[in-house]
């Protein structure tokens, strides 16, 4: 896939974002045109969002073409987890030097794909473009071609340099390459009336496995998990599912849309957190189908759920009631999370919007209230000032910014990506409850928010001095002796 200046205007005013539907460019989302600013495009640029789309992929090699640095340190780097294969987590890259910088990384790209493919014999090659090697103007779709017909291997470029854009625009740029050189491309053996896709879904912590067996109870097949613990097979076969769901929000909204184009797919946006949102995902689905027996089927389901989980989260929401929340997140969480902290009886303050589509924003907005507050920027002072002013209890959000919460002397619970704890479903919904509890109540904040020693006024030295001398008053034999 050539990524042309074309191709990257279609990608950031996609027709099934309802933002782009304004004539009015100040009405589109700002989020989707944000460039990643030199320097400062660690975690946020095209070619990481393309990364985190693909790499949950777990039989396949993904193969960084530039300088080692990009690559960073694949194993354990996220937490999407696999039920198999492992090969998704070896890091592999061509590691470019100043000579391939001034005569072309071609080659080395060449002999990477042949080596990979000899040594370790995956079922796809995903080869990613960077910034140098994008500048320095290498061929990939041309060495990926030449070396797939070499091996036998499919070996999928996806070009998606970190300059061109932000991690969102990243990600559509992977669902570009899934269209044109993985969907379709081979038969499933079977298919049934309730095939259905999982879009946006990366299985992180293995959330996706507290939601299979739902499905499986209802008698609904996964066809394809695009790309949380997904094999490359299943991906090819994606294109005879029934129903596509749409769970990262906008991350992969491209591929819905082309998919019922192109292949008469239907999608609709789900979300898997909270009770209400998962039981709404559970009926559209149901009715999307339209499948009498399948929608009693779900109603039932959703009796039988509810009722164990309200069973195993009454001690829960006694203890967490009424608790303060500021959210700081992205994407669907920044909205689906609020719905999972209503469930427990907290009240969430304020949240982000920073990665949020003009949806999501919506959405929040229907949730919060008119008292909620809506962050465009998340820096440390700013999430402070909001701490305060809320007086929050607890401050959800990514890792990086746990360190704002411990300044802030309040508990802090990991919510993205690195996170080790599955919070999707019905058992997830437990699981939250669990960490939030296990936060908000641990011995320590107690012992945080007393004053030093150092830090205790005068009056309580002479206070201290009182008690030394009515000890002394009240020990005859006593040794020492104080003087005024």
């Amino acid at each position: 896939m050539k990524l042309t200046q074309g191709k990257i205007n279609e990608l950031l005013s996609e027709s099934a974002c309802e933002h782009n539907h304004h004539k009015d460019g100040e009405k589109k989302n700002k989020s989707c045109k944000q460039q990643a600013q030199p320097g400062a495009a660690q975690g946020g640029c095209a070619f990481d969002g393309a990364m985190i789309a693909l790499v949950p992929i777990t039989d396949a090699a993904h193969l960084v073409h530039g300088p080692i640095a990009c690559a960073g340190n694949s194993w354990g780097s996220r937490g999407s987890l696999s039920s198999g294969s492992t090969m998704y987590k070896m890091g592999f890259t061509t590691d470019i030097n100043e000579n391939d910088v001034i005569f072309g990384g071609e080659k080395r790209l060449y002999k990477s794909i042949l080596e990979v493919h000899q040594r370790y014999n995956p079922a796809a090659i995903f080869v990613y473009s960077t910034c140098v090697t994008a500048l320095i103007g290498d061929d990939m779709d041309a060495v990926c071609h030449k070396a797939a017909e070499k091996i036998g291997t499919p070996v999928i470029p996806v070009n998606s340099p970190g300059f061109v854009g932000s991690k969102n625009l990243g990600n559509r740029i992977s669902g570009e390459a899934l269209l044109e050189y993985v969907v379709g491309s081979r038969e499933p053996e079977t298919t049934t009336p309730y095939d259905i896709n999982l879009i946006g879904e990366y299985n992180i912590a293995g959330e996706l496995w507290g939601v299979l067996p739902l499905f499986e109870k209802l008698g609904i097949r996964v066809l394809a998990k695009i790309t949380g613990d997904a094999r490359y097979e299943e991906v090819c076969h994606s294109h005879r599912a029934k129903l596509n769901i749409m769970i990262c929000s906008k991350a992969l909204i491209n591929m819905g849309r082309k998919m019922e184009e192109k292949y008469g797919i239907p999608y609709i946006e789900e979300s898997f957190y909270g009770v209400e949102d998962m039981n709404r995902c559970l009926r559209n689905i149901a009715t999307k189908i339209g499948d009498v027996d399948l929608q009693e089927r779900v109603e039932k389901l959703i009796v039988e759920e509810t009722a164990k989980l309200n069973r195993a989260l009454e001690p829960y929401r006694a203890r967490l009631k009424g608790k303060r929340v500021v959210l700081y997140t992205g994407g669907v969480k920044s909205w689906s999370i609020i719905s999972a902290a209503k469930d427990l009886g907290m009240e969430v303050m304020a949240t982000s919007t920073k990665k949020s589509t003009e949806e999501d924003k919506a959405r929040i907005k229907e949730l919060l209230g008119q008292d909620g507050v809506m962050l465009e920027k998340g820096n440390a002072k700013e999430l402070l000032a909001v701490i305060e002013k809320t007086k929050a209890d607890m401050l959800i959000a990514g890792g990086r910014n746990q360190y704002t919460a411990l300044k802030a002397k309040i508990p802090f619970l990991d919510i993205n990506q690195e996170r080790h704890h599955p919070y999707a479903g019905y058992v997830g919904m437990v699981e939250m409850a669990r960490e939030i509890d296990e936060a908000l109540h641990s011995p320590i904040w107690a012992q945080v928010r007393k004053p030093a020693p150092w830090d205790r006024k005068v009056t309580d030295s002479s206070q201290d001095i009182a008690n030394a001398q009515n000890f002394v008053k009240a020990t005859p034999n006593s040794q020492f002796s104080l003087t005024n």
